[in-house]
């Protein structure tokens, strides 16, 4: 069943006008983004900071609005929420809910846990008894003992605040969790322990991720299908082992040459980016990857790729994949 569906999504956000111009630019932040997920399963959408992947996550939620394109969630297209009611609203955030990416800052800091986890249930109409049990049995499922519920969030690590962040995702019993980078600010051990929690609890309740990320070496052990996004547009999608076997665009294949390999003895053939990323405010026309590939030819400087197949489940924006 397919639980997600993403038809060209667009988010542009006005730029600074120039003293010299009337014409006010745009932030091409989300540049037509497709792809599907189905129930129960993960995908994984990489890239380096700023290439748009935390703006797909906030869009599919609607924290920022989309400028363009179509969200199918269920069936039912949500790209408009003001377009729906507000029991439909109401449903559809219960539905969908999000792990952010700092879990101090996400956290109410004049708060207990118990209040934190409360919260959101009693907004939703969930009676105080019923409400009292789920909070006892969301702390267990996540690794943490029910008389912590009483301590604010300064009194808990960096780990076990995001596993308060991760309790109170799963309070409304939803089908889709948006991950917004969910170990990035962790110790390596650390994150390690969160990723095995997060698949055991896919595993358990059904759930479907979307994991945003910079690192491939996380989303490797947790995404079923990867999408690499480069300046707002994605490069490359693949399942998993097909990505890190075969990477046919050359942005992947910088990213994957990036990932450490824990034996010193053993050596990885690097591949160095020259220059920056362009910026959002003006794309360059053609291969948005042209500035920097080590690849490009002419055709890349004036004609935008398509998104081909070329292989089953297999799609890659490059001239020569």
């Amino acid at each position: 069943m397919t639980l997600l569906k993403v038809e060209d999504l667009k988010t542009y956000f006005p730029g600074k006008s120039s003293i010299f111009s009337k014409k006010k630019s745009m932030v091409y932040a989300v540049d037509g983004v497709s792809f599907s997920l189905e129930q129960g399963k993960t995908i994984g959408i990489v890239g380096e900071s700023g290439c748009g992947k935390t703006t797909v996550g906030m869009s599919l939620l609607n924290l920022v609005k989309p400028t363009s394109g179509n969200i199918f969630f269920k069936g039912k297209n949500i790209t408009d929420l003001s377009k729906l009611s507000k029991k439909e609203v109401l449903n559809i955030r219960k539905e969908m809910q999000i792990i952010f990416q700092d879990p101090y800052s996400s956290l109410n800091p004049r708060a207990t846990l118990k209040t934190i986890l409360d919260v959101p249930m009693k907004i939703h109409g969930i009676p105080s008894d019923v409400r009292q049990e789920k909070i006892e049995y969301l702390l267990e499922k996540v690794g943490l003992r029910p008389e912590h519920a009483s301590r604010y969030p300064h009194e808990f690590s960096g780990g076990q605040r995001q596993r308060i962040g991760i309790a109170r995702a799963l309070s409304l019993n939803p089908s889709l969790i948006i991950g917004d980078e969910p170990v990035s600010a962790l110790d390596v051990s650390i994150q390690a322990q969160i990723i095995n929690l997060l698949i055991d609890l896919q595993d358990e309740f059904n759930l479907s991720y979307i994991i945003i990320a910079h690192d491939l070496a996380v989303v490797e052990h947790i995404a079923d299908t990867i999408a690499v996004i480069y300046l707002g547009k994605i490069v490359e999608q693949a399942n998993f082992s097909d990505l890190y076997r075969s990477p046919q665009h050359p942005y992947t294949q910088t990213l994957l040459s990036a990932i450490p390999i824990p034996d010193p003895h053993k050596k990885r053939d690097r591949v160095i980016l020259k220059g920056s990323v362009p910026s959002p405010l003006n794309p360059p026309n053609g291969c948005s990857f042209h500035p920097r590939c080590p690849n490009k030819k002419k055709d890349c400087e004036t004609v935008e790729p398509d998104l081909k197949t070329i292989s089953p489940g297999h799609t890659v924006a490059c001239h020569f994949a």
